[in-house]
């Protein structure tokens, strides 16, 4: 689901699991909210991260993040994730994504991520399969 064309939207809803001993979400779990966001949208583009290995050998890893925790979830709350893709490079994607609680619609995380398209038997960068550029561009 997206709210525009350039800004895909993931529900979450906080386990028990992703909390801490305070009873919020651990810091590192909003790192994983926002890779399963970025996960649904490329399935949502119909791309599968294990047919882009078989396929074309190409991995995404993370190259960097920059992000801003200012309110804290809580368990058992209903949050949206978004994935919104800000720039793109020859070999690299950055993300701008932000953490919401739905009730209130405050902003608890937000985060820029740099992704890196990877050959994944040397693991060297290598430019994004041209199918991917073309894909990425019809979405905006």
């Amino acid at each position: 689901m997206s709210d525009n064309l350039n800004t895909f939207l993931w529900p979450v809803r906080v386990y028990y699991e992703d909390t801490d001993s305070g009873g919020v979400v651990y810091y590192a779990n909003y790192l994983k909210f926002m890779e399963r966001a970025r996960t649904e949208w490329l399935r949502s583009l119909g791309l599968e991260q294990d047919e882009l290995i078989a396929r074309e050998s190409v991995i995404f890893a993370v190259r960097s993040v920059q992000v801003d925790y200012l309110r804290p979830a809580r368990f058992n709350e209903m949050l949206t994730v978004s994935a919104e893709l800000v720039e793109q490079g020859r070999a690299s994607m950055t993300f701008k994504q932000i953490i919401r609680r739905n009730d209130d619609q405050t902003i608890l995380c937000q985060g820029r991520i740099k992704i890196v398209c990877l050959d994944c038997d040397s693991f060297k960068p290598r430019p994004l399969p041209i199918h991917l550029v073309d894909e990425f561009s019809d979405g905006e």
